[in-house]
């Protein structure tokens, strides 16, 4: 079995280094043979693609989250420009829009993401979505926007409904921990429904542990619990999810042929 985690902020689990490496040594135990490292802000990717260089199972995105965009840094777009050109860079995000934490303003909050968007159209790169609260703009800006690489809807937390619309462009739904909660029926639905070959996993450590780890910490080598839940949902050999989901993850990330 071998696993790709599309989503975790190393930088968060833990702030030093050396913890970082271990944390990507103790996911590949956990045949976690992959890690994207998603960071908010442009300063924080190079301080963490610098602390991670050495490790070979991890990939980075660079780009400015909808948390910094009264803040997003001077020259932001340039050091995307520039970050972009670095070893296993492999995808543009977070990106996309919070409406329910009420960063800046929406009109402030969609520009940032539009700007993204058009660079990784220009990097030739796919884009990491967050969407919080705002599933309808999210959606509607895709459908206008979408680079061609296409994108990955994070952490997804809508109906099965808007997984239809959003699988009629090129994206991949990503599922996070807390499709393992009790009361994520929504979720589970959606996990269950949805073609297996637009399928993707992530951590989002160190958040939304998954139920049999409740009480930790998150972090990329609890990802296994979140592929086998998943797999139950859907009565399917965890192998065969497991063997899927694991192309799909290269394939987005322009990685199929290279590890």
């Amino acid at each position: 079995m071998k696993l790709f985690d599309t989503h975790s902020h190393m930088s968060l689990i833990h702030d030093d280094h050396i913890e970082q490496l271990l944390l990507a040594q103790e996911a590949k135990r956990e045949n976690v043979l992959g890690i994207l490292s998603i960071t908010n802000n442009i300063q924080d990717f190079f301080v963490v693609h610098e602390n991670l260089k050495t490790a070979s199972n991890i990939y980075y995105a660079i780009g400015v989250s909808p948390s910094e965009v009264s803040h997003p840094g001077r020259d932001w777009e340039q050091k995307v420009m520039q970050g972009a050109l670095l070893d296993r860079v492999v995808a543009i995000g977070e990106t996309g829009l919070d409406y329910e934490k009420k960063y800046g303003d929406k009109k402030s909050q969609i520009d940032l993401f539009l700007r993204q968007l058009e660079l990784a159209g220009r990097l030739n790169l796919p884009v990491v979505v967050h969407n919080r609260g705002a599933g309808e703009d999210v959606l509607s800006i895709l459908r206008d926007k979408l680079p061609s690489r296409g994108a990955i809807l994070h952490c997804y937390s809508e109906d099965v409904a808007f997984a239809h619309k959003a699988l009629d462009l090129n994206v991949y739904i990503s599922f996070a921990g807390n499709v393992t909660y009790r009361n994520a029926r929504s979720i589970q639905e959606t996990a269950i429904e949805m073609p297996l070959d637009r399928m993707l996993i992530e951590s989002e450590s160190p958040f939304l542990i998954p139920s049999e780890h409740r009480g930790k910490r998150n972090k990329p080598s609890y990802l296994p619990s979140t592929l086998y839940h998943i797999a139950e949902l859907r009565n399917e050999d965890p192998e065969k999810v497991a063997d899927q989901v694991w192309e799909n993850s290269l394939s987005v990330f322009g990685l199929t042929g290279k590890i």
